[in-house]
């Protein structure tokens, strides 16, 4: 019998037909507190497929539902006091410009990706210019018209979320600047936002630092269904820099991230619960070098097959002590 989540209530435009994978039900259950009954929630009539939620005096989530079946997504603007930040911009479903015109009161907006995956980087379109990090811009300028596409069928139905097609964006060619590690924006009076490479869940995959809120913006290093980080032994990816997908790697930048600390409180990735507190770096790094002292010592694993039938796609599992799994592929 196939698993599906109970839906959560809301006023979104976009209904959910079906995911691709279940989420846990701890992050399920969260996602249900905070969505049904916090107060600062709000639809605004710009873009109906977000719900905005105010975390901080200048710290806006603007979360969407996650357009291919997979973990909904929380995208992220900071209001700097002469310019603002926005994290992600997940899909474009909806007027994601207009919404985040209307939240900074017109503000200069700096877009920054995290990582290029579809779910946070596919709106950049909306937008005339995105930073990320620099081993990532070769990834974006591979974006196209028809990437979309495979939200629907041959029939050219919805397949996991229910939207208007219009309400995608329509591409056009933006400008993709590649920053490097450490590289830092001034919102304005000394407000600095830190870019801080991670690699482990993409080869650019790159972390936020509010140097004046105090809060770590993750993407997808760290979630409470499962934090696919990194592979053991041979690089998930291709090309010059597939090296930064090794759990290895990761772990170097977990270790930096730790011996930092005392810059940040609190954790805010980019699916499922946020506002974690900033010690769990500590426990991922334990869980980490826990994985690569002895890859094959998991707590579970996962095996698919495909179409071939006659060898299977392994993952493995390790456990976060109080928190959720790192899933991580092995080489043997």
């Amino acid at each position: 019998m196939r698993k599906e989540m109970y839906p959560i209530r809301s006023q979104l435009k976009s209904k959910r037909i079906r995911f691709e994978k279940p989420q846990n039900t701890i992050s399920w259950a969260f996602m249900k507190e905070l969505r049904e009954n916090n107060k600062t929630r709000k639809i605004y009539e710009v873009n109906p497929y977000v719900e905005v939620y105010l975390f901080q005096e200048n710290l806006y989530g603007l979360f969407t539902e996650n357009c291919d079946g997979m973990g909904d997504v929380w995208m992220y603007l900071i209001i700097g006091p002469e310019k603002a930040m926005l994290i992600d911009t997940g899909f474009g479903l909806g007027d994601l410009k207009g919404l985040v015109d209307e939240l900074t009161g017109g503000k200069e907006v700096i877009v920054v990706n995290t990582h290029d995956h579809f779910d946070h980087a596919y709106g950049n379109c909306r937008f005339d210019k995105v930073y990320c990090h620099e081993y990532l811009a070769p990834y974006l300028a591979n974006q196209h018209e028809h990437m979309w596409d495979y939200l629907f069928d041959a029939w050219g139905e919805n397949i996991w979320l229910q939207f208007d097609k219009e309400d995608l964006p329509a591409f056009k060619p933006y400008e993709i600047t590649g920053v490097p590690d450490g590289y830092t924006w001034d919102l304005g009076d000394g407000y600095e936002v830190e870019l801080i490479h991670t690699g482990g869940h993409a080869a650019g995959h790159a972390a936020y630092l509010d140097k004046r809120n105090r809060i770590l913006f993750t993407g997808d290093n760290i979630c409470s269904d499962v934090s696919g980080c990194g592979a053991v032994g041979k690089p998930r990816a291709n090309g010059p820099h597939a090296e930064c997908t090794l759990l290895t790697y990761y772990r170097d930048r977990v270790k930096f991230l730790v011996d930092r600390l005392d810059e940040y409180d609190y954790i805010f990735p980019s699916h499922f619960m946020i506002n974690l507190e900033s010690h769990l770096m500590e426990d991922v790094l334990e869980t980490v070098e826990k994985i690569l002292s002895d890859p094959e010592s998991c707590d579970y694993k996962t095996e698919t097959y495909g179409k071939e039938r006659d060898s299977a796609d392994v993952r493995y599992f390790k456990y976060i002590k109080g928190f959720s799994v790192i899933g991580y592929t092995y080489d043997k």
